[in-house]
């Protein structure tokens, strides 16, 4: 889900990022979160004057065209970006703390197998429909149903059987699970529901028509596309949270780096992610505020097993990859200090639970590379590395990685491609063609979302890495109850995986973002794990 999550452009979060964002965990007797409800848009900090204005429009920057308007396919940053404002979640999650939007409560009964989903009361989709439990029920049928293809469907799958979603009445929906399990409120906080009256008579979700102009529940509502150039959203009136200070959201298509920063400093954009290297010029015009926070973002390199050459099938050769590079010399590259990233090692993110740093890590020993290379019996070895274009960091870091394997004797072609081109190829399960990738997720806090990306049966598997212990091990972590037996699968889980170097961990990076200071309600809107803000109907004009 991307992301994919820091920010410097990362539409290489990607894929998924995918996808989890800030997601939280429960335990055996309930969830551990603090609830609210997402207070109503007029609840906002008082400007110099004493209040916001209404009305005028946000221009944000992303780095590429959306892949999909539509909730249960949205893996990519971008989309999930935009989604966040069309669609409305039934709730969130950041830093332990439960805020309710389209959902009043969630309830777990003693047995810990049934959840029981209230909706607010008088809730309608942006084309004035009603929307009620039927479109929660619709939707996760939807998710279930193998024929649709949604990547959020294993999460619903609990026990090997899948939850079971019924409606109660038109505002209450039940959840009941096989098997307890801790995971499933991570799995429910992706959700954000889709229309049942747009979507039930469509054989192929992900592809309909019906995504070219999305109906949502978001505080902003669908206006126009230009492909490559901008994605505008207006004020929806009836938003459940009140209706929106501003008119109009657009998501300008800005896939050159340097134009994107000019066009910042020139006012024609309002929102940016920046590269570490371009913070003190932007920093220096005075009109931005400038905030670095931790998304739980994990940057990689990706060794890509099925590609045509089966080289990477081999372990060896990726530990002698890994040898060859060194994380503290990355951060420095790409990043240029520990203030925006640290050196990672294990494939969970701090936020993570359970997450654990003290694991097998092959790291900065090039004679090491070279014997593992001779052990394997590989020479004269060639791979190709796509890298998207005008991604300040990952430029730097792939000719980095190039001149390190060279020392080994690693020759390395060098592929750079748009970024809309190399998200595809990078999501694509049949691209054969290349070997390495630098990308990023960010999975949220209960473990089992990384699931997806090291199963070996995962679509969202990447590295298509198969090891049938990790298999196990995620089965038996997504049903232990008791935390401290649920701590050393998970553990365990770790140490596996960077044993066997399916990825070469680089950094816990942070996000940087650039907003105009003429924008207020920036801390209602709360800034957030690939999508940046979690709620834009907080964000005003000052007057």
């Amino acid at each position: 889900m991307v992301k994919q999550i820091s920010r410097f452009q990362w539409i290489s979060v990607l894929a998924l990022v995918l996808l989890m964002l800030a997601v939280t965990a429960c335990s055996s007797s309930g969830s551990t979160t603090t609830n609210t409800t997402a207070p109503a848009s007029t609840d906002t900090t008082a400007t110099d004057n004493g209040q916001p204005k209404d009305g005028g429009s946000l221009i944000i920057a992303v780095a590429a065209d959306p892949q999909v308007l539509n909730p249960n396919y949205a893996g990519d940053r971008v989309s999930l970006t935009i989604d966040q404002a069309l669609y409305a979640p039934l709730f969130q999650v950041n830093k332990g703390k439960k805020t309710f939007y389209l959902a009043d409560s969630l309830d777990l009964s003693k047995d810990n197998l049934t959840y029981t989903l209230k909706l607010k009361k008088g809730l309608t989709w942006h084309d004035g429909e009603k929307l009620t439990a039927d479109d929660v029920v619709f939707t996760i049928d939807k998710i279930l149903d193998e024929s649709q293809h949604s990547f959020l469907r294993s999460s619903f799958v609990i026990g090997g059987e899948p939850v079971q979603v019924s409606k109660v009445d038109d505002t209450t929906v039940q959840f009941k699970l096989a098997q307890v399990s801790p995971a499933f409120e991570a799995a429910l906080v992706q959700v954000s529901p889709i229309p049942k009256h747009i979507f039930e008579n469509e054989t192929d979700i992900e592809k309909s028509t019906k995504n070219n102009n999305p109906i949502g529940s978001g505080p902003f509502k669908f206006k126009e596309y230009k492909t490559g150039e901008y994605v505008t959203l207006e004020r929806f009136d009836n938003y459940f949270g009140g209706k929106p200070h501003l008119d109009s959201v657009t998501y300008r298509i800005a896939k050159d780096t340097n134009a994107a920063n000019l066009a910042l400093q020139n006012g024609e954009i309002n929102v940016k992610y920046l590269d570490p290297q371009d913070v003190s010029t932007i920093q220096a015009t005075g009109n931005f505020d400038i905030q670095a926070y931790s998304e739980g973002r994990l940057a990689y390199l990706m060794f890509n097993e099925k590609s045509d050459t089966g080289v990477l099938n081999k372990k060896e050769v990726r530990q002698a990859i890994s040898y060859a590079l060194s994380r503290d010399e990355i951060i420095q590259v790409a990043y240029t200090s520990t203030d925006y990233a640290e050196p990672a090692r294990s494939p969970f993110t701090p936020d993570a639970l359970y997450f654990d740093n003290d694991v097998t890590t092959y790291d900065n020993n090039i004679e090491k590379a070279k014997q593992l290379l001779q052990q394997a019996g590989v020479s004269n070895l060639k791979l190709r590395f796509i890298v998207s274009s005008g991604n300040k960091s990952q430029e730097a870091q792939s000719l980095y990685i190039q001149q390190k394997l060279k020392e080994i004797g690693i020759d390395v072609e060098l592929q750079n491609m748009d970024s809309s081109a190399w998200s595809s190829k990078f999501v694509d399960p049949n691209a054969t063609d290349y070997e390495l990738a630098i990308s990023g997720y960010i999975m949220g806090y209960d473990p089992d979302a990384y699931r997806i990306l090291y199963t070996s049966t995962e679509s969202s598997n990447y590295t298509h890495y198969n090891n049938k212990k990790v298999d196990q091990l995620f089965v038996e972590g997504s049903a232990e109850a008791d935390p401290t037996k649920r701590a050393a699968i998970y553990k365990e889980l770790q140490e596996t995986i960077a044993a066997d170097a399916p990825i070469y961990p680089m950094a816990y990076t942070k996000t940087i973002v650039a907003i105009d200071k003429k924008y207020g309600g920036l801390d209602q809107a709360v800034l957030k794990p690939v999508v940046i803000f979690e709620d834009l109907s907080k964000i005003y004009l000052k007057q």
